[in-house]
């Protein structure tokens, strides 16, 4: 095993102010781009004449953002934050230069695999710089920061894409990350020149990357076929699933052989990881969901423009930074976070039941439920991811941080893809001419096209049955929701440390302590 490195000097509160700025800017760029195109996909699908891979803008960029996870997290480790989060900016940015200038839905889909890669590590990165710079107890106080980045840029991505589609080109939707990027790659590489550098080099476990990569992908792919209306037992979606499971079965058993696993199989045995993993795969699992298809139903049932559907989005995205910004205030105050997430798991399930049978004309209950929610999955966030950073060595916080990030995207992806599977089964609009179903797919094509044309109508079993639908998904999503609420009464419950853990010296089995100042100033 190689020799610890060497924590960094401590830093003064305008330092730590400075990094958190660069790490806000790094996720503003990436939080903004995973909706800025929702508004713009039809347009794009139209002037480049590719209906048919629509859907793979948004997925292409899901797969590889969810693969590249874990590679950044342990690159982290061996190389510093500091230049992963660098690179991470200029993949990204070289990517969204490719997407405004493709000239076909097959080249925008490549890029955006591209950008993917690069945004995997914008979120994951900068939350393992926080444990690198600000005690466990303070740490809750800024990743209600970063939660709070990452809400406002999802409001105002659906707005400011249709607002340059509209105005301008859907393109100006990867232009202006050319006009952010930039601004995010100097501040973020000034206000981090004084993080901590490793001072030795450890083999990186090139075969578990591969491994994981190919795995993740292939299983993700399959998904969002199914998701895409597709029948699990097609022969494609078979031949995905069976390699996937040889594959993430021959990565675990490399994962206890390897001398510098990329995803460090004994970090799962620890209790508060592993639970803590699940109650975030389970919380994405209802949040991209309800992006994604709240205002598809709103499109639908309620009848509303598109913009419109975006702004009600609102109340879910702002109660997301509300909640974990009271977290934060709850685990600085205390030292405690299993409070925080039972109180947290407790209202998912309970807002989610409340979406699933509340009139979606009804706006103010639908808004409250939807809040509730937000404030829910916002208490959940920052309180399971220090609960993550508590329970590891110092050395491992990298690849920790970067396992959560990891279920987080698994569970926005199986979520999205169980759930939209659900939807075009459950919806049925009678038969064709030759007596064939009429496919979700196409009913939901139809039904668009009419909001378009202004010639919808609330009337008729079509509509009965897009109501049942919606409502079916988030029953189950309701359901799910309960499993996190179980899940916490058996995290282990700790108090959090003022100090920010070292690695320990050699020949010792105790870590130093370097002391941050507390930052100046409220929250």
């Amino acid at each position: 095993m190689s020799a610890p490195t060497s924590p960094g000097p401590a830093l003064e509160p305008a330092a730590v102010r400075s990094i958190i700025i660069g790490l806000m800017l790094a996720i503003l760029l990436g939080a903004l781009d995973q909706t800025i195109v929702s508004v713009a996909l039809p347009r794009m699908a139209e002037q480049l004449h590719g209906f048919e891979l629509l859907a793979w803008v948004v997925s292409g960029y899901l797969v590889a953002s969810t693969v590249a996870t874990p590679l950044y997290g342990k690159l982290g480790d061996l190389f510093g934050r500091r230049v992963m989060l660098l690179l991470a900016i200029g993949i990204f940015l070289v990517a969204s230069l490719a997407c405004a200038m493709a000239q076909s839905m097959p080249e925008l889909v490549a890029a955006r695999v591209v950008q993917g890669l690069g945004g995997g590590g914008l979120i994951s990165i900068s939350q393992t710089i926080i444990a690198d710079v600000v005690s466990l107890r303070e740490r809750g106080r800024y990743q209600g920061y970063i939660s709070g980045v990452y809400a406002v840029s999802s409001v105002a991505g659906p707005v400011v894409g249709g607002l340059l589609t509209h105005y301008l080109s859907w393109r100006w939707c990867f232009w202006i990350n050319l006009v952010l990027g930039p601004m995010a790659f100097l501040v973020s590489r000034r206000a981090l020149a004084r993080l901590p550098v490793p001072g030795v080099r450890r083999p990186i476990d090139y075969l578990g990357a591969l491994l994981l990569s190919a795995g993740l992908a292939a299983m993700l792919i399959a998904i969002t076929r199914v998701g895409q209306g597709l029948a699990w037992s097609d022969l494609h979606n078979l031949e995905l699933l069976f390699g996937s499971a040889l594959t993430l079965v021959v990565f675990i058993a490399w994962e206890t052989r390897t001398a510098e696993p990329i995803l460090p199989l004994p970090l799962f045995r620890i209790p508060a990881v592993a639970l803590c993993c699940a109650v975030l795969f389970l919380a994405y699992f209802n949040l991209i969901a309800m992006s994604v298809l709240m205002p598809l139903r709103f499109q639908i049932v309620g009848a509303v423009a598109a913009d419109a559907a975006a702004w009600r989005l609102v109340p879910l995205s702002l109660m997301i930074p509300c909640g974990a910004f009271c977290a934060g205030r709850v685990m600085v105050k205390t030292g405690r976070y299993r409070p925080v997430q039972m109180v947290g798991a407790f209202l998912v399930p309970l807002a989610m039941f409340a979406i699933a049978i509340v009139d979606i004309r009804s706006v103010g209950l639908t808004a409250l439920a939807m809040g509730l929610a937000g404030l829910g999955i916002g208490l959940q966030f920052p309180s399971s991811l220090v609960a993550v950073q508590n329970a590891v060595p110092p050395h491992n916080i990298g690849v920790a941080t970067a396992a959560t990030a990891l279920f987080r995207s698994l569970g926005g992806a199986i979520g999205i893809a169980v759930l939209s599977t659900v939807l075009l089964a459950s919806l049925y609009g009678g038969s064709n001419a030759d007596g064939t179903p009429v496919a979700g797919a196409e009913i939901l094509h139809n039904m668009m096209a009419e909001i378009g044309s202004g010639e919808f109508s609330r009337d008729g079993a079509i509509q009965a049955s897009a109501e049942a639908a919606f409502e079916r998904i988030f029953m189950i999503g309701a359901l799910v929701a309960l499993i996190p609420f179980g899940l916490t009464f058996f995290i282990p419950d700790s108090t959090l440390s003022g100090r920010v853990r070292t690695e320990p010296e050699e020949g010792t089995t105790e870590g130093k302590t370097a002391v941050l100042p507390k930052p100046s100033g409220g929250a």
